[in-house]
């Protein structure tokens, strides 16, 4: 194998077809196959080499020629950071506009109690480096919690605390306001572990009643999108998160008349999550 070749779940995950996590689970699962022979996790291809996903030939493409695309949406309670649910619930991919030939890859999860700021890209080399613990992307929340917070408590959780599965730290926590359970903080983190920021309470003897993602390295969840609503990002703000990554700036291609009127209908579908509106009263009549 030349010095041309790589790694073929990074090389998948460029095709669109999910995150490097993803595609690794697929080759270990026997669902990907090189120049008609079954892949195994540590093959490398070039892209020359006949790939074939679940028995459909996969255009392999060269990193430069990967559309660069990131929308920020705003995840409501309740919803699964997964494609699909076995039970039928709703998922935050089911709000995302439809790609043609391509795939949103989501930087990052939240469980289903947590809401706020997500990201998603078609660019699945951008998406494993913000992903990826050596990259250090600060991920900030704002927390209500419950219980009396006092300094020692915050001192313990900026210092470290050793968790199930090992040390974990705040790199900053700031509080915003409010009294007893009603307390709002912000806190920053460096990864993105199962459940960190409730467990890192929890190991206080404390429980968060809220929870809200509200930044992502630069990226800071505005009223550009609310609950249930995403938005495109600049240019300027995916050049940001790209040198945070490591790459290099690419354009970010114009959506074309078809991609334009297909993004607005799915917008126009996909309403914002809304509480239940309060039945109006019946008007009596006069007897």
């Amino acid at each position: 194998m030349s010095d041309t070749s790589e790694k073929l779940q990074k090389v998948l995950a460029r095709a669109g077809l999910g995150s490097r996590r993803e595609m690794e689970t697929a080759i270990a699962d026997g669902r990907v196959k090189v120049n008609g022979q079954v892949a195994t996790l540590g093959d490398r291809v070039e892209l020359r080499d006949k790939v074939a996903f679940d028995d459909r030939p996969v255009a392999l493409r060269g990193a430069d020629e990967v559309p660069r695309r990131v929308i920020m949406y705003n995840k409501p309670e309740g919803e699964l950071c997964t494609r699909k649910d076995p039970e039928g619930r709703r998922t935050v991919f089911d709000r995302l506009p439809r790609l043609k030939g391509e795939r949103w890859i989501a930087i990052g999860r939240l469980d289903i109690n947590t809401s706020g700021l997500l990201l998603f890209t078609t660019d699945g080399e951008l998406a494993n480096r913000l992903m990826h613990p050596a990259t250090q992307i600060e991920r900030e929340y704002a927390v209500r919690v419950m219980g009396e917070v006092t300094m020692e408590h915050i001192k313990a959780m900026v210092e470290g605390v050793m968790l199930d599965d090992g040390p974990a730290r705040f790199t900053d926590v700031q509080e915003f306001g409010g009294e007893g359970i009603n307390t709002w903080f912000h806190v920053v983190l460096m990864e993105g572990r199962n459940r960190e920021v409730r467990r890192l309470w929890e190991s206080q003897n404390l429980t968060v009643s809220r929870l809200k993602r509200v930044r992502y390295g630069n990226i800071f969840l505005d009223k550009r999108a609310k609950a249930g609503e995403w938005v495109e990002l600049g240019q300027d703000e995916i050049d940001d998160l790209a040198e945070q990554a490591g790459l290099s700036s690419r354009k970010v291609p114009e959506l074309t008349p078809d991609e334009k009127n297909r993004w607005s209908r799915d917008k126009n579908k996909r309403r914002p999550v809304q509480g239940m509106r309060k039945p109006k009263p019946s008007k009596s009549r006069g007897r």
